[in-house]
């Protein structure tokens, strides 16, 4: 099936060098390119498109306003490509609430697309994949928290909760990470995202929730109330000192095209944590982390998957599940409760 795709950028070289880019694969077909909000808004009606790459600056009206008005009468996905920098993570934040599924960052010159072409090619297959309901139910975080979590932990533990997420991931962190109390256990987070990103989104999650959410650093411990995102473009790797768990941040290849990559800290986790890890694996395109969730399972730790009915791409959680890596799935709701519950034990 060919999906189609509306290009919405003010930048007439973004547009030519972006349609040029997409049209590598059969598989993918740029339907139209819309310099403004205005003439896209009557392009979707005219053309229907599968996916929508957006800008986030641009003429007449802001990107994310137009996302805005664009879930809530027409709801499609949408993948934001902009000039992310650390200073403008923030508003690609923003984006992601207002209901985008995925956000790049343009390269450098305008011109110059790299490595970038590829990424985008594979997440517009997988937007195209996206139950767009998913998105819009949890873009925004239901702060209710669960009464029951706010108690203290009965008894000191070692558990760590690693996890692992991909497209959909950032609201779905959310649903997760604002249900866990002040002294859940220890908690490492590849999500997959771009250089730049990360902090932004942590730093915002911090402000939402009762754990302590930061960027990771190399030798940050990993202890009770605590959550360590690891760095985009970075692999995150935990070790052992001893008694005591902490990460280490490195470079290196893509593994599996990711990097961070979900296998690359779960293959960790059974190495280092065995029975003490509680491994979780979140909504996501492909099969990034089954496989070493698979070697956690065997080393002793208990899996949870998310369900289908809650995934807005059910593909890493199905994959690990099918592997026998998972031995319980749950909807995205319930997987912070029953985290907990399997620390106590």
């Amino acid at each position: 099936m060919t999906i189609k795709v509306l290009i919405v950028d003010d930048s007439a070289v973004v547009r030519q060098t972006l349609q040029k880019e997409l049209g590598r694969d059969s598989d993918i077909e740029v339907l139209g390119t819309a310099p403004d909000p205005f003439i896209a808004r009557d392009k979707i009606i005219q053309l229907k498109p599968d996916v929508i790459t957006l800008d986030i600056e641009m003429p007449r009206m802001d990107g994310i306003s137009f996302l805005r008005k664009l879930m809530k009468h027409y709801p499609i996905p949408v993948i934001i490509v902009s000039s992310l920098s650390k200073e403008g993570s923030p508003v690609a934040l923003e984006a992601i609430e207002a209901g985008a599924v995925e956000v790049l960052a343009k390269p450098g010159p305008a011109y110059s697309v790299g490595d970038m072409g590829v990424e985008l090619r594979d997440k517009i297959r997988a937007a195209a994949k996206v139950n767009i309901q998913n998105v819009l139910s949890t873009r925004k975080v239901d702060l209710t928290k669960n009464i029951a979590n706010r108690k203290a932990l009965t008894k000191t533990t070692n558990k760590v909760f690693v996890v692992g997420a991909s497209t959909g991931g950032t609201q779905a962190l959310e649903r997760f990470l604002t249900r866990l109390p002040a002294n859940a256990p220890g908690t490492v987070i590849v999500q997959h995202m771009p250089a730049g990103f990360t902090k932004a989104f942590s730093d915002r999650l911090n402000n939402i929730c009762d754990v302590e959410v930061k960027e990771a650093s190399s030798g940050d411990s990993i202890i009770p109330g605590r959550v360590l995102i690891a760095p985009g473009n970075k692999h995150m790797v935990i070790n052992r000192s001893g008694a005591n768990y902490y990460v280490d941040i490195k470079d290196g290849p893509l593994v599996g095209g990711h990097r961070p990559s979900v296998d690359v800290l779960f293959n960790s986790a059974a190495t280092y944590l065995g029975p003490n890890a509680i491994g979780i694996i979140l909504t996501g395109m492909g099969k990034d982390g089954a496989s070493a969730m698979l070697k956690m399972r065997q080393s002793g730790a208990y899996n949870i998957g998310q369900d289908e009915k809650t995934c807005v791409v059910y593909g890493m959680p199905k994959v690990a599940f099918e592997m026998g890596a998972v031995e319980e799935v749950l909807p995205l709701e319930s997987i912070a409760d029953r985290a907990l519950e399997l620390a106590e034990k």
